[in-house]
């Protein structure tokens, strides 16, 4: 069994998770909970669990207070959080799990799944505070390990079929355990369009667009090709800059 602790300021939050996890994730013995910041970090210290749900903002503090509490982290953990888009957009680019209140059973079993095969996320919590703080980085999983990256160093991305290749300003690259469609859904506020089925590049590294064969060459020299359909809408973006 894993040993799990609700740390919700909310108690018919602390209940509802209580009654899903009971029947949606055998797997989970939840083993106390606690309403606060100082509680729940004394409740972690004394309980030792495997897995943490914790909310974000609470009466005293927010959930990263309280990590910063503790010096052992050697705990899975999932954010619970009402948090507009921007918010959980930020989870997204930091790879760390949250399930967004109300919470819904499937994602619940996903989130728990997920997590528990993944090493504790303290170097992606310090990664979220960033990005909640409006700056551009990114936590790509690749299959040897979690590399975080800058969004202005990503020339583009490339598909390889259940894979995306990433190729940076610098020359280097790095295959990635996710889907472009994935990415292009994460990227696409940030400058990156997808000129093709399998190319989402990023718009501040084009060089120039060949008409003749349908091109677009970026500022190291690659030409990547633009399906007829993205044609007019790279022409429209390259026109705005």
């Amino acid at each position: 069994m894993i040993k799990a602790v609700i740390i919700d300021d909310i108690p018919e939050a602390i209940a509802v998770l209580k009654s899903d996890l009971e029947n949606y994730c055998a797997e989970i013995e939840v083993i106390g909970d606690a309403n606060g910041v100082v509680s729940g970090a004394k409740l972690i210290k004394d309980l030792k669990p495997d897995l943490v749900f914790l909310d974000i903002q609470m009466p005293d503090g927010s959930g990263f207070d309280l990590l910063e509490i503790l010096e052992d982290k050697d705990f899975k953990l999932i954010f619970t959080t009402a948090s507009d888009e921007y918010a959980v957009k930020a989870f997204k680019f930091s790879a760390v799990d949250y399930l967004l209140k109300p919470i819904d059973p499937d994602e619940l079993m996903d989130a728990v799944s997920r997590v528990t095969q993944q090493d504790s996320p303290a170097d992606r919590v310090d990664l979220l505070k960033e990005n909640l703080q409006h700056t551009k980085k990114l936590a790509l999983n690749t299959l040897e390990k979690i590399h975080i990256v800058s969004v202005d160093e990503i020339l583009r991305c490339e598909s390889e079929i259940n894979y995306t290749k990433f190729h940076f300003t610098d020359g280097s690259r790095l295959l990635v355990t996710k889907t472009l469609k994935e990415f292009d859904k994460l990227l696409k506020d940030h400058n990156f369009i997808r000129v093709h089925q399998s190319h989402l590049i990023n718009a501040e590294f084009i060089k120039e667009f060949l008409k003749s064969d349908g091109n677009v060459v970026m500022k190291d020299g690659t030409k990547v090709p633009v399906s007829t359909r993205k044609k007019q809408v790279l022409m429209e973006m390259i026109a705005g800059f």
